[in-house]
């Protein structure tokens, strides 16, 4: 069995892609926002983890309990109850029947708070058990701060999110092709009624995907958005926002310029000593890991491997790790890898 002896060697310097760059991130009038990257880290936030009122940002999450308990083709006929929902609407009617990806086009077109209600008795029989799936949900998404209490976003005491939270919940919609494709649609007709998209950052900001948006006299203007530009996306969430498509459009212009997706160590090579093979040094690559980072980024990488390698050796196989840092903090590490087999050395027999 071989045996590793790993050494520490020193710390390797990456240069930052934009040195120049440190342009600080834009004024919100957002009472709470939060800028995500890819991977839901946050890039810019502002009581990004205070529980507030979301208003109908909630039916982000109503459209993703639906999915999970209900086909898109399904038919719901709707009970009187649906058309009683005060605030927002689709303006159902009751008797009729509706499928549940009409109903779902209302609620995220329309914010129909009659289209919320109908789903939720749809998939769970009672408003009560799919407001408890809501929250179910809402913790296995890691939404620490949030708490649902019915599933269209009318003000209530035990009803809330954090920015953060909601910029988790919009990373998981988009994961949800059926949700993606509705959340991006401009305008549709159902039954001869027109709907139109609330979420003008439609129109207004290149690359907007899609969002939902929010209104109460208590919750203010809230809105949720998913932005794509050169293959990075990106999720902003504003709450009790009066600027909130400015803000928005600013966010994703400064996120966009000023952090990138960076694959740290693809290209890095180490050699090793090769004791017993039919080559004396072996090359190692280590495997790609994709960061994203500020432009600006200066990072070290830390490299363990042992000393020599002992023959045979297979590609592909293991041998140390880097390790990457910013500022002391560890983003992530990969695995070295040697790059080609090497033989035991072919031993010499006596005449």
């Amino acid at each position: 069995m071989r045996k590793a002896i790993f050494a520490l060697a020193a710390c390797l310097l990456l240069s930052p892609l934009s040195p120049e760059i440190r342009e600080e991130p834009p004024e919100t009038a957002a009472a709470c926002a939060v800028l995500l990257g890819p991977q839901g880290q946050i890039l810019y936030e502002r009581n990004a983890q205070s529980p507030a009122l979301i208003a109908s940002t909630t039916k982000l999450m109503t459209a993703l309990v639906t999915l999970e308990h209900a086909a898109l083709e399904d038919r719901v006929e709707i009970p009187a109850a649906c058309c009683e929902v005060e605030g927002s609407s689709m303006y159902l009617r009751a008797g009729e029947s509706y499928t549940v990806e009409e109903l779902l086009q209302g609620l995220l077109l329309a914010s129909g708070n009659d289209a919320a209600l109908a789903l939720a008795l749809h998939c769970a029989g009672d408003e009560g058990r799919f407001v408890a799936w809501m929250n179910e949900k809402a913790a296995e998404l890691g939404m620490a701060h949030s708490r649902f209490a019915n599933p269209h976003g009318l003000d209530a005491l035990e009803h809330y999110g954090s920015a953060a939270d909601l910029g988790l919940l919009m990373l998981r919609c988009m994961e949800r092709p059926e949700l993606a494709r509705i959340l991006s649609t401009p305008s549709v007709q159902i039954r001869g009624e027109s709907y139109v998209n609330h979420n003008k950052l439609l129109w207004r900001c290149p690359g907007c995907l899609g969002g939902k948006t929010g209104y109460t006299m208590a919750a203010g203007r809230c809105l949720v958005s998913c932005c794509e530009r050169e293959g990075t996306r990106l999720v902003c969430v504003t709450l009790s926002d009066p600027e909130d498509w400015d803000d928005h459009c600013a966010l994703y212009d400064w996120g966009f310029a000023h952090w990138t997706q960076r694959s740290v160590t693809g290209s890095l090579r180490y050699t090793l000593p090769v004791y017993g093979g039919d080559a004396p040094l072996a090359e190692l690559a280590a495997d790609p890991l994709p960061l994203f980072l500020p432009k600006d980024a200066e990072l070290r990488v830390r490299v363990e491997l042992p000393p020599f390698a002992l023959a045979p050796l297979r590609r592909g196989e293991t041998c140390g790790r880097v390790t990457v840092l910013r500022d002391g903090e560890v983003l992530g590490s990969a695995a070295l890898r040697f790059c080609q087999d090497v033989a035991p050395e072919n031993k010499r027999r006596d005449p």
